[in-house]
């Protein structure tokens, strides 16, 4: 069997694809499937589940490929995600669908621990390795830009469940492009070739924990003793996994890495992306069709500029990036860039023009595009050729937990200044009765038809104007949400703090190391 890396990473560029199209295609259908399968308080768990079996199985698997070769893994991975697509297309209820994400989650941490970890393994030359990466992000980029319009077309036309068949041809197709083509490449020789599994335990304990702690977070509000509780669970297990590490004999994060001064600075930039992009991408929405008044469709086609700006920036990035010394500046000024964007969206509201919005989401979608391949890249010219799937699955994993905490946080934030602001407002305007103050506990009435019915009916018994409740309401909940955005405004001034503060990239033909540099001066 003839093994050619060029046509492997197709197959690889494939299985990015699938999984962007997943991100942004369920998304979609999910007010369908709510209504079909009736179990809206489950309706958080169809993306938390995802999210907590995707970042376990993500450094798990960057370390099994280390010690056993990646191909193995990408093949299981490829065919777990389609199996657990289809049973979420056969799901009869929501608990069934929530099973079928969670395992749908570990096929995705699988695709994702080995997928980005097979590109310096094919090219080691980091030249040739950056072009492969802007592949790579420009598939991903193009999968997401799809998307959305994708699902929307095929949950009015096919039904719901469509949206998860759409996996199977391309994870069959990608399926047998890896088989054929990918080569086995192992880089530990050395006997013990087991895994730590107390330390998985000690994991899923740390990572089921911050799931908790951040889907919780915003219900429970902050002084809540469980939600402090749960904090405290997070960073007990998180200390014991961290001090297991460097006792085990087979760590899933080997001890050198987490004590690697440019590791630990490309660990909390990775955590800090996550962040700023789930607060972005999580809220946009909200604004859009919420506080503007835009429909789906068309906020859909609004928020598309993110999407192809991360598709742009990527490409220009990996052009820039072999054609300057100080490639720690390039992701600053990516940085930069997204600040700029979302200055503009704090100064958003019910008269922007569009063109304005669109300009501000290119802007922000820009910024990530030379910031997520940067983080990679960088991660896997610091380490050794052995580690190159633990320090890529640190970079994903991390990435994880930082959108878990944006989107809980910034909820946290969007949430307390809306509910302050409209209680304040019904006090001053003397409205007491609880009918009124329940339906605007949550700004869902401000997108929810049947509830605003209730308020026009209710409002009109009580010789109100329910339509400038209403409207005060969508001004209120804009307000919170700029409050979010200038708290991700925070995120990204810290991030180009820590940014300057990375190593360069002074030797862009050189193989990847096989030594790993002590200090972050050992690369400037």
């Amino acid at each position: 069997m003839k093994q050619h890396p060029a046509t492997a990473m197709l197959g690889i560029s494939l299985v990015i694809m699938l999984i962007a199209l997943d991100q942004t295609v369920v998304g979609t259908a999910l007010p369908s499937i709510v209504a079909d399968l009736k179990g809206y308080s489950l309706y958080p768990w169809i993306a938390a589940v995802y999210l907590l079996t995707n970042a376990i199985f993500i450094p798990i698997i960057g370390r099994l490929g280390d010690i056993h070769g990646r191909k193995p893994f990408l093949i299981g991975a490829i065919a777990l995600f389609s199996i657990a697509s289809m049973l979420c297309g056969i799901a009869g209820s929501m608990m069934q669908l929530v099973f079928a994400r969670a395992l749908q989650g570990a096929g995705g941490g699988m695709l994702v621990g080995s997928a980005f970890a097979s590109v310096p393994d094919l090219f080691p030359d980091l030249k040739e390795r950056v072009r492969w990466q802007v592949m790579l992000s420009s598939a991903f980029g193009i999968a997401s830009a799809v998307g959305p319009a994708l699902g929307g077309v095929l949950t009015e036309h096919f039904g719901w469940r469509s949206v998860f068949y759409v996996n199977l041809p391309i994870g069959i197709l990608a399926l047998v492009m890896v088989w054929r083509y990918l080569p086995l490449i192992i880089h530990h020789q050395e006997e013990r070739s087991g895994l730590d599994w107390l330390g998985v335990a000690l994991l899923v304990a740390t990572l089921f924990a911050l799931l908790l702690t951040s889907e919780l977070g915003a219900s429970l509000g902050f002084l809540n003793p469980t939600l402090w509780a749960l904090m405290a669970a997070s960073l007990i297990f998180a200390y014991l996994f961290y001090r297991h590490q460097i006792q085990s004999q087979q760590p899933i994060l080997p001890p050198h890495l987490l004590e690697h001064a440019t590791v630990q600075l490309l660990s909390i930039l990775s955590f800090l992306s996550g962040l700023m992009l789930f607060i972005l991408v999580f809220y946009m929405p909200l604004l859009l069709q919420a506080g503007l008044s835009l429909s789906p469709k068309t906020a859909g086609g609004m928020v598309t500029p993110i999407l192809f700006g991360i598709t742009v920036g990527s490409i220009i990035n990996g052009r820039v990036i072999m054609r300057i010394k100080r490639t720690r500046y390039v992701y600053c000024a990516g940085v930069a860039c997204l600040l700029g964007g979302l200055f503009m969206l704090t100064q958003a509201g019910q008269e922007t023009a569009s063109i304005y919005l669109l300009t501000a989401f290119s802007l922000c979608g820009f910024g990530f595009g030379f910031q997520i391949p940067n983080l990679t890249l960088q991660m896997q010219s610091a380490v050794a050729r052995a580690d190159l799937g633990s320090s890529s699955a640190l970079v994903q994993t991390l990435r994880t937990v930082g959108s878990m905490f944006g989107a809980s946080i910034g909820g946290l934030v969007v949430n307390l200044s809306f509910n302050h602001a409209i209680s304040a407002h019904l006090n001053q305007l003397g409205i007491s009765d609880s009918r009124v103050s329940s339906l605007f506990q949550t700004p869902q009435i401000l997108i929810r038809v049947s509830d605003q019915l209730q308020l026009q009916a209710l409002a009109a018994s009580l010789h109100l104007n329910g339509a400038e409740l209403i409207e005060q309401g969508r001004l209120y909940l804009i307000n919170g949400i700029h409050h979010a955005l200038w708290l991700a405004s925070g995120i990204a001034i810290v991030a180009i703090y820590v940014g300057l503060k990375l190593p360069n990239i002074t030797n862009p033909h050189a193989n990847v190391s096989d030594t790993l540099a002590e200090t972050p001066d050992d690369y400037l």
